[in-house]
């Protein structure tokens, strides 16, 4: 997707093709952080569209330690 300047705002069309690109690229498994550096928008922007549009975001990954008594 050709992506305005950072500095700008979406046109309502733009951000209705975004929101689908985003949805997209979060179902094949990229990362909210990935997405950004992708498009060269904030994190914050990224996982507002996505909960706006519905999207169940993923827990924070990483192992668990163990609990130790």
């Amino acid at each position: 997707m050709n992506w305005p300047d950072y500095r700008r705002w979406l046109k309502p069309e733009q951000k209705a093709r975004a929101v689908a690109w985003l949805r997209k690229r979060y179902a094949e498994g990229a990362s909210i952080r990935e997405i950004a550096e992708e498009t060269g928008r904030s994190y914050g922007f990224v996982r507002k569209a996505l909960f706006d549009a519905g999207v169940t975001l993923r827990g924070r990954g990483g192992a668990r330690l163990p609990r130790s008594n």
